[in-house]
């Protein structure tokens, strides 16, 4: 056997095995190739359905908000009619319930001063000019500082 048959028989086995690792790694990519096609056509089948139920959900979600939007609108329409009748109330009621209010508090000041008139021994009420002096009810109970 001569140098160049030896070298011949060296690049056919070199290049048997280079081939069969490229069939391998040819193999091994088919194989990947099939899982990722399996793996798209069952994500794929999963999908399709939850997106179906994504969108009867955001439909029945855009219901539910109409109706809110719609109950929103009827009550501020009765806040309105409420602030509406308050302020009528108010001014129907408000001033005669004042006068009346005023005229209770008028005939109990007289009926006190001509109680007081009759009882001579109360001191008699000194007014200053000018100052201000402290009320007795001033300083009360919820006024001071400690909670005795």
């Amino acid at each position: 056997m001569s140098g160049g048959e030896v070298a011949g028989i060296l690049v056919a086995v070199f290049w048997a095995i280079l081939v069969s690792f490229l069939a391998l790694a040819l193999v091994r990519l088919a194989q990947t190739l099939k899982a990722a096609t399996r793996l798209v056509a069952e994500v794929t089948d999963q999908a399709v359905p939850l997106l179906s139920e994504a969108s009867a959900t955001v439909r029945e979600a855009n219901t539910q908000l109409a109706r809110v939007d719609s109950i929103a609108s009827d009550v501020q329409e009765v806040t309105s009619n409420a602030s509406a009748l308050s302020s009528t109330v108010s001014t129907a009621f408000g001033g005669p319930l004042v006068k009346v209010a005023a005229f209770g508090y008028g005939v109990r000041r007289a009926i006190g001063r001509k109680g007081r008139a009759e009882d001579e021994s109360a001191p008699a009420r000194t007014v200053v000019i000018g100052k201000t002096l402290p009320s007795a009810r001033r300083g009360g109970r919820r006024n001071r500082g400690s909670k005795g």
